[in-house]
């Protein structure tokens, strides 16, 4: 293997070598369509190191049976130095059983890439756009945006593991009527620090103490100008100032997560630079909007509905139900309508994009997938586009629903959460889960010291492994490969659960699902853990065998290549690697 080649891409051009030797000898058709083919851990681990379908899924379209196909391949396989067996299983996968000295050879590799093992190129440096939190402009961040904030974020950083550049993208949605309501709030906070006794917020109004500092600041700005003015007097001017500070806050709140974005787009500017109406008159071109009717509400006839001609996109040639519109009837623009043509310019800057939404709107994901679809396919390519529902999350504390106090008005910051429990368990935590399932956030649970907690398991991994770096330093042992023959077998399950890290950023970035590292990473605190316990009751297993420096040695260096890779694993998920707890 070459300093950057991983055993995985090792033996899967082993695998291709042997087909291409199948292709010259006339037993395999050339030209097959390969990208089915896998190579993975077997389910089992008796079965073997690795498995492959190679036979499995080219024999149909080789006009042969698998089996008779996996018999040839296995022939080949047969010829690589490092396989000790490959063996048939089943109607045609086959098993390898790899050499030691491979596992070993896997072992330096770790060492020699360190920082960077794991990272790939199979993303090509194509461009994928990331939008994620995209809340609406309005106040702090608080819990409701936290996991999408996450799974966002991993996401972009797992996809740069990946080989992928990435734009970080917040879409500001600063033209809608919630903004003009967060402007009416910050007069009244404004007139309030006039001196004027504004009692209880009115129903509508964000009633959040984070506006009485814009309105203090506004007050010194324009002193009593605006406050006994018309609304069409200030409103635009308190809107503008208005979403300015909210952004800065949302940027410092997200800051504390560790999260910075590279593009904030204004919903307003969109609009201002006229790009829904440069949408809409390309997509008529292409035949995709036309005037017409929707059809009557469930429940409404012609005598209570009165049908009005309106701009519809064909969503429905691309898979949605029906038709939508993308103007009201009063001429502004739908939220589809705004939202399609921002999809439609972010296109341009990228070769595929994923939004990352809360599961509240999952209904608009079909027309919104259609659009894009059209559009990017009417451009000349269509573009992969994905949009990642994360389902909200509940607040306990001892099982229980907890209610923090609510400085905000109704609901509790992110500021809240991360100063109580900390960047790491926050960002960790919301990846224990599939963002597609619900979580519930215990505030005891995610600080407890166990097993069941698993940002303290995978921390406590990488702390373990410092003391005993630094235990082993202090009685004058240090990590070596001058002996790595000695490691077991035992300590080279060890080297195989690790090796699979490369395959596993792959795989996780293919699915845009960040929350495989931190399933990965705590099945490989659970193995590091297994084994530093087997030293409990059999001394000759523990990493510091004191009369026995050669094997020590050789063990120090084996568990400082699991601590890279611990390393590495939270480095994608933003999450620090503590050296102490």
């Amino acid at each position: 293997m070459t300093d950057s080649t991983t055993i995985y891409s090792a033996f899967a051009g082993h695998i291709a070598d042997a087909l291409a030797a199948l292709e010259t000898a006339g037993t395999l058709p050339a030209g097959l369509n390969r990208a089915p083919i896998t190579l993975e851990p077997p389910r089992d681990p008796s079965h073997g190191d690795l498995s492959t379908n190679a036979a499995m899924v080219l024999a149909k379209p080789a006009g042969t049976q698998p089996r008779a196909l996996a018999e040839a391949l296995v022939a080949e396989l047969k010829k690589i130095p490092d396989v000790v067996s490959a063996e048939i299983a089943g109607p045609g996968f086959i098993n390898l059983r790899i050499a030691p000295a491979a596992w070993i050879a896997e072992l330096r590799t770790i060492a020699e890439l360190a920082g960077n093992y794991g990272r790939s190129g199979v993303g090509g440096g194509s461009t994928v756009n990331v939008e994620y939190v995209s809340a609406n402009p309005t106040g702090p961040m608080h819990m409701g945006h936290c996991r999408g904030a996450v799974v966002g974020d991993a996401l972009a950083s797992l996809l740069e593991w990946a080989g992928h550049k990435v734009i970080r993208e917040y879409y500001v949605n600063d033209a809608g009527g919630q903004v003009d309501v967060l402007a009416r709030s910050v007069h009244l906070r404004y007139r309030e620090a006039l001196g004027e006794a504004v009692g209880a917020i009115p129903e509508g109004l964000y009633p959040g103490d984070y506006l009485v500092p814009l309105g203090e600041a506004l007050a010194a700005e324009f002193g009593d100008r605006f406050a006994k003015a018309p609304e069409s007097e200030w409103l635009g001017a308190f809107r503008t100032r208005a979403v300015a500070a909210m952004l800065e806050q949302i940027k410092a709140d997200l800051a504390l997560l560790g999260i910075r974005h590279d593009l904030f787009s204004s919903e307003a500017d969109l609009q201002a630079s006229g790009k829904p109406e440069a949408a809409e008159a390309w997509l008529r071109a292409q035949g995709l909007v036309y005037d017409g009717h929707l059809e009557a509400p469930k429940g409404k006839t012609l005598d209570d509905w009165e049908p009005v001609e309106l701009p519809l996109f064909r969503s429905t040639q691309f898979g949605d139900d029906q038709d939508r519109p993308i103007k009201k009837s009063d001429g502004s623009w739908t939220y589809f309508g705004a939202d399609l043509a921002y999809h439609f310019e972010k296109a341009r800057s990228a070769d595929a994009l994923v939004d990352i939404w809360g599961a509240d709107h999952a209904g608009t994901v079909k027309r919104i997938k259609a659009a894009v679809a059209a559009m990017t396919l009417g451009a000349g390519q269509e573009k992969p586009f994905e949009v990642k529902l994360v389902q909200m999350v509940q607040l306990l504390k001892g099982g229980e629903p907890f209610k923090m106090s609510k400085r905000s008005g109704n609901f509790v910051t992110l500021a809240d959460v991360v100063e109580m429990v900390g960047k790491d368990v926050v960002r960790f935590t919301m990846l224990t889960r599939k963002p597609e399932a619900q979580m519930d956030f215990d505030f005891d649970k995610v600080v407890e010291a166990s097993k069941d907690n698993p940002v303290f398991y995978v921390q406590y991994a990488n702390a373990r492994i410092h003391s005993t770096l630094r235990k082993a330093a202090g009685e004058g042992f240090s990590p070596g490969e001058a002996d790595l023959a000695q490691l077991g077998e035992e300590e080279l399950e060890l080297v195989k659960l690790a090796a699979q890290f490369p395959r596993l950023v792959e795989a996780a970035a293919a699915a845009r699902e960040p929350h495989r590292v931190a399933f990965y990473l705590y099945e490989l605190a659970g193995a590091f853990h297994a084994y530093w316990n087997l030293g409990n009751d059999r001394p000759e297993k523990r990493f510091i065998v004191a009369q026995d420096g050669k094997l020590t040695s050789a063990r120090l260096y084996l568990v400082s290549q699991i601590g890279q890779i611990v390393r590495n694993g939270l480095a994608i998920l933003g999450v620090e690697a503590v050296e102490e707890m």
